[in-house]
């Protein structure tokens, strides 16, 4: 299994890299903006969220090519929150993915104006996909906007600074994470089976897989920040702790975010049993979003 997912992991990746590099190479926009647009951009990643969407379309159709401009315009928000993350303002880190961040490699006034011109920009792209009708771009358009903005991300970012230094349950650091993280994953879930043509009542199984999803995958990030390979992940590990957030390790020990993670996983395999789509590779991958090492 595990070399089945390598290849179509990278194989994905590649569609989704091809796509952000022709959207990248259309704009027509100041020199400074684009070029520190495109730092961030193409700075790697392993463009899981992307892939996510192709996977939940793929399991109901073959033709991904529709599903092309939603994914990247998913990965460009995910690009814009990291920029923001990483300001001095944020997180105030210095390395993302191995590189200099992007207010590093530029400046911190072209960092927001890069962030936020990829946030926007990712809508547009969304509204001029031919592929698309028009009932088919306003629900994804609208659909984006929630779960990204002050209902969905934002909103959960700005409880995981509200948690920081403070002592809080394991109910309130699951919505942190249900909203910073596992909206754009619902998005992706969402928006990919949306396409491809399922129906209402596995829309709202393939929901609950999605929120299961972004746990399991907040809880590695959080694992892998304590005990991680720098040099795989990029930056440097104890940075939760440094900047005293509030995560599953420092809640439950690290055993006992193992086992949670677990009883994520069993959850997110029933919603997708529910949704009847269990042998797609909606489930492997969410058992390597729960194994991954960077």
């Amino acid at each position: 299994m595990e070399r089945t997912m390598e290849m179509y992991l990278e194989e994905k990746k590649q569609f989704i890299d091809n796509a952000l590099k022709k959207y990248m190479q259309a704009l027509q926009v100041p020199p400074a903006l684009k070029q520190s647009m495109t730092y961030s951009v193409e700075a790697g990643g392993k463009r899981l969220r992307p892939i996510l969407l192709l996977a939940s379309y793929e399991a109901f159709q073959k033709d991904i090519t529709v599903a092309l401009s939603s994914a990247a315009a998913l990965e460009m928000i995910h690009t814009y929150s990291l920029i923001h993350d990483d300001l001095p303002a944020m997180d105030d880190d210095d390395y993302r993915r191995g590189k200099l961040t992007n207010h590093k490699a530029f400046s911190e006034a072209t960092a927001v104006l890069a962030g936020d011109a990829l946030l926007t920009y990712s809508f547009e792209i969304i509204s001029k996909d031919d592929k698309l009708t028009a009932v088919q771009k306003a629900e994804l358009i609208a659909l984006l906007a929630e779960s990204s903005g002050p209902k969905g991300m934002v909103a959960g970012q700005i409880l995981d600074m509200e948690a920081e230094d403070k002592a809080i349950t394991l109910q309130e650091l699951e919505r942190v994470h249900t909203l910073k993280t596992g909206e754009l994953l619902r998005y992706a879930v969402y928006a990919g089976a949306y396409l491809g043509g399922a129906t209402e009542k596995q829309l709202h199984a393939l929901q609950l897989f999605a929120s299961y999803l972004g746990l399991i995958f907040q809880v590695q990030d959080d694992i892998l920040d304590v005990t991680g390979d720098e040099l795989k992940l990029g930056k440097p590990v104890g940075s939760d702790a440094l900047n005293l957030k509030s995560t599953y390790p420092k809640l439950l020990g690290i055993d006992g975010a193992i086992e949670k993670k677990e009883q994520y996983l069993l959850k997110a395999k029933e919603s997708l049993q529910a949704a009847g789509i269990e042998n797609s590779n909606l489930m492997d991958l969410a058992i390597y979003f729960g194994q991954r090492d960077y």
